[in-house]
């Protein structure tokens, strides 16, 4: 097959989501090309898309691309039909609000197989809250393109239901997967912090609670956290840190790839208020890192529920850490297990495979 990923901003999880389907897929015997925006992601998705370039024979090709809706949209989606056509394309597949938009009205126009992943997206968004009634009402009209739909873990495909509604579209869910490379145990440093979160800094990837589960441990025990990552809310967290008093406590690094993080730390933290299927905690599980967090999207299937608490309780975060800490030996040991578990179960040649053959049942 002829395939083109159609995806907006070049950064996270999806990104990544997107860099491994076109790996797997290639290394299936198919042609892969990608379309995605020109303004975001900066020197690193550079770097990423140069890497990537090797999988794509049928090229990388880059535009302006909104956030937000707006008339660029029918110049991007337009772009999109054209580019498939130029290519002789056999499946659009769209990953997020954006790149769901233009490869369905790209497959429309274009009598071409079109396949949406949401990778949260849309489902962020609330229809009795601005701008939910336009995302939501999108994706509502465009459940009746018939496009299929490929969702990341079961919850988001329980989600998208209760908020659209599949309509006609066929579905199925594959979740994220990692490489075999990826599958290494990686020991904490000497001077590892208690905790490490890595991830956008911005308040849905609640670091605000972690802090604030941090102070209300001061009683009891001093707990060191290294926060890893950059974003539009870093700067009110390093104010929010030291009103706090934890400076002493709380190091900020800016941005890392896992590789160079995830021995920073004894315990991977995610206190996010909202999450899909994060590949953070893939990526942690695999490097045998004990893991605490929020219960929240599709987490709680892969990590066991007793590692998990209700999101936005600095409260029952805190409970979680201290217990966590006071049992480090049996988590690491836990953690061992889960990732031997996960590796013959969550392989990204595998999660290629089912996307790939997903698009020929919608063909």
């Amino acid at each position: 097959m002829r395939i083109l990923h159609v995806f907006r901003s070049p950064v996270g999880g999806l990104f990544r989501h997107v860099r491994d389907l076109a790996r797997g897929q290639a290394e299936l015997g198919h042609d892969v090309g990608i379309f995605c925006d020109s303004g975001t992601g900066g020197k690193t998705a550079v770097d990423l898309l140069s890497e990537t370039k090797r999988y794509c024979n049928l090229g990388i090709t880059r535009q302006a691309m909104s956030k937000m809706p707006g008339f660029g949209d029918v110049s991007c989606a337009e772009q999109t039909s054209k580019l498939a056509a130029r290519l002789n394309i056999d499946v659009i597949h769209g990953h997020g609000a954006k790149g769901g938009l233009y490869a369905r009205l790209a497959g429309m126009r274009s009598r071409k197989t079109a396949v949406y992943t949401p990778h949260g997206g849309s489902l962020h968004y609330d229809w009795n809250k601005f701008p939910g009634p336009i995302f939501l009402g999108t994706e509502w009209l465009l459940r009746k393109t018939n496009a299929g739909i490929v969702f990341v873990c079961e919850f988001e495909k329980k989600l998208f239901q209760e908020k659209v509604g599949l309509g006609v579209c066929k579905s199925v869910v594959v979740h994220n997967g990692l490489w075999p490379e990826e599958f290494s145990s990686i020991p904490p440093k000497p001077s590892a912090a208690d905790l490490l979160f890595v991830g956008e800094m911005r308040k849905l990837k609640g670091v605000d609670v972690l802090l604030r589960a941090i102070v209300l441990l001061k009683p009891q025990k001093t707990v060191t956290a290294c926060l890893i990552g950059d974003g539009p809310d870093l700067n009110r967290f390093k104010t929010l840190a030291d009103e706090l008093g934890l400076s002493e406590q709380v190091q900020f690094t800016g941005r890392k790839s896992m590789g160079e993080a995830i021995g920073l730390g004894r315990i991977f933290v995610l206190p996010s208020r909202n999450e899909s299927f994060p590949y953070v905690m893939l990526e942690a599980i695999a490097a045998q890192k004990p893991i605490i967090g929020s219960d929240v999207g599709g987490i709680s299937e892969v990590v066991p529920k007793v590692q998990l608490c209700a999101s936005d309780s600095p409260e029952l975060l805190a409970k979680l850490i201290y217990n966590t800490l006071n049992s480090y030996d049996l988590s690491a040991k836990n953690a061992d297990e889960l990732a031997k578990q996960i590796r013959s179960s969550y392989g990204a040649n595998l999660m290629a495979e089912k996307v790939t053959a997903f698009y020929d049942a919608c063909r």
